[in-house]
């Protein structure tokens, strides 16, 4: 029996592992259950934070009735659109570099690498759809979870409507999540152009390709189609791509997208595209002159847009920003005391880890913490992040403007990886450890790393801060030699020779004469 609540989904293409995939996130068949006279929490969203908020009620073994409504894919974008094809893609990509690379290494190789573009988008369904049943809808009705699938819209406080189904709770969770902002280009629409929601989709490889944005999503797929075979020009308004991330690191990624043959157009201003018979010519502005550039394809990467639509937020009192998305505190309630928010739609941290994250203070403040005693705020995490260049930049906590901006005396040690022997060995030499801490002490205040790995390096700091572990600890950790997470180490023992003053080594000095 079809349920008509809810609108079939196909991604294009609907090959057999794009199949799985919707029986899987958002199967044709799904029937919604009939609802419970009232839950303890609805869920609206089914991404990363919605999963994990739905999934952690209904495993406490308690009894919590717990709803979980989705109108599109289970998933959300991480699994769909986002950090699962995109690195799939990124390692295809990766492969490439590495035998373009190998002649450095003593291996030959042929003059001419043979992509198969096609077999590299396969692949990444394949995957994808083999790890789609962790978030499917019947994994989720089977660990206790009342799955919806369809639109869901408050009518009233404590009620919200799907399709023909009225759901009744005690509280709510929005977690619409985001998606990617469509840009005011004149012309754009009509030409056409892609998003990381459509370029997973694509089976034939564009030969030309122009990215707009040169923030993480832009910089990984410019990198990653460039490395695959396509002419790319990447758009950036900004005079620097990554603006966000620390300066130095972000010169590293640029000068290896000039490097690996990638059109950097900075500081410009998008005019108009046309459509073209030679294809979309797009009309710019650049050092002051009137440019223009024809390729096959736009992607566009810059920025994202909260999905705070048709839920009909107004009728429970739910403020909210179109452009900032729900407005939360910092214990991620809304400015309905019975409705909390998790993920894309509410926070600045679009990143899955910290939708994960929130949705475990959203457990906790919405279910165990009464008369609002002993709630976990969103503020007291310590978040790391990754964009997955290669090398890739890992960063976390604060960046020295803004410790200043603090008034804390900040110290920086930064060790190149070129004094880093494993990085030596593997011909990655282009990188650092940049650790700041507080000038006079070894707290840790923030680190960069720019590495191949960073992102898997990273969480050494990570731990560090959170546990309160100065410098001076972290450098009696023994590390294995050789590895690159020794520019760690390196840097904690570059602070305690900060320590060898004159009267230490004056102290020392008398220890030696009395041993």
């Amino acid at each position: 029996m079809s349920n008509s609540a809810f609108e079939r989904v196909s991604i294009p293409p609907m090959d057999e592992y794009n199949q799985r995939l919707v029986n899987y996130v958002h199967p044709p068949d799904w029937v919604n259950p009939r609802p419970a006279e009232r839950y303890d929490l609805v869920v609206i969203g089914a991404g990363t934070a919605g999963l994990v908020v739905a999934a952690g009620a209904a495993g406490l073994g308690l009894g919590l009735k717990v709803a979980l409504i989705e109108r599109h894919l289970m998933g959300g974008d991480c699994l769909n659109v986002g950090c699962v094809p995109s690195k799939c893609v990124i390692r295809s990509s990766r492969v490439v570099a590495d035998i373009r690379d190998a002649e450095q290494f003593g291996i030959k190789t042929p003059e001419h690498i043979e992509i198969d573009f096609p077999a590299v988008m396969k692949r990444m369904r394949r995957l994808r759809a083999g790890i789609s049943h962790v978030d499917s809808a019947p994994r989720f009705q089977n660990i206790g979870v009342d799955v919806f699938l369809g639109s869901g819209s408050f009518v009233s406080d404590g009620a919200i409507q799907v399709g023909d189904k009225l759901l009744r709770y005690k509280k709510a969770v929005i977690a619409t999540g985001a998606r990617a902002f469509r840009p005011s280009i004149e012309g754009i629409e009509e030409a056409g152009f892609l998003t990381n929601e459509t370029v997973f989709s694509l089976t034939e490889r564009p030969n030309r390709l122009a990215v707009i944005g040169g923030g993480p999503i832009g910089c990984e797929l410019a990198q990653s189609f460039r490395r695959l075979g396509c002419e790319v020009v990447l758009f950036e308004r900004a005079n620097h791509v990554l603006i966000r991330e620390d300066v130095d690191a972000a010169e590293i990624v640029q000068k290896s997208f000039i490097k690996e043959g990638i059109n950097l157009v900075l500081g410009c201003q998008l005019q108009r595209v046309e459509k073209t018979l030679e294809g979309k010519k797009i009309h710019f502005t650049s050092n002051g002159e009137q440019q223009s550039v024809t390729v096959d394809e736009i992607l566009v990467g810059a920025g994202r847009a909260p999905n705070v639509e048709a839920l009909n937020l107004e009728a429970v009192g739910v403020e909210y920003d179109q452009r900032k998305g729900v407005i939360v505190d910092d214990y991620l309630q809304t400015t309905n005391p019975k409705i909390y928010a998790a993920g894309d739609i509410c926070m600045n941290w679009k990143f899955t880890h910290a939708a994960d994250a929130a949705a475990r203070i959203v457990i906790k403040n919405t279910l165990f913490s009464p008369f609002g005693l002993g709630r976990y705020k969103l503020s007291s995490l310590v978040m790391p992040w990754a964009t997955y260049t290669d090398p890739e930049i890992a960063h976390v906590g604060m960046y020295e403007h803004q410790a200043q901006a603090q008034g804390i005396d900040v110290s920086t040690i930064k060790i190149d990886f070129n004094h880093v022997d494993r990085a030596i060995a593997d011909g990655e030499e282009e990188g650092f450890v940049k650790i700041h801490h507080k000038k006079g002490s070894d707290q840790i205040l923030g680190a960069t790393i720019v590495a191949r790995h960073a992102g898997e390096m990273i969480s050494e700091v990570s731990t560090a801060i959170v546990n309160k572990i100065g410098l001076s600890k972290l450098s009696g950790v023994i590390h294995p030699y050789p590895t690159q997470a020794e520019g760690i180490k390196k840097a904690a023992d570059a602070y305690r020779r900060k320590l060898l003053t004159p009267n230490t080594k004056l102290f020392l000095g008398l220890l030696t004469k009395l041993s």
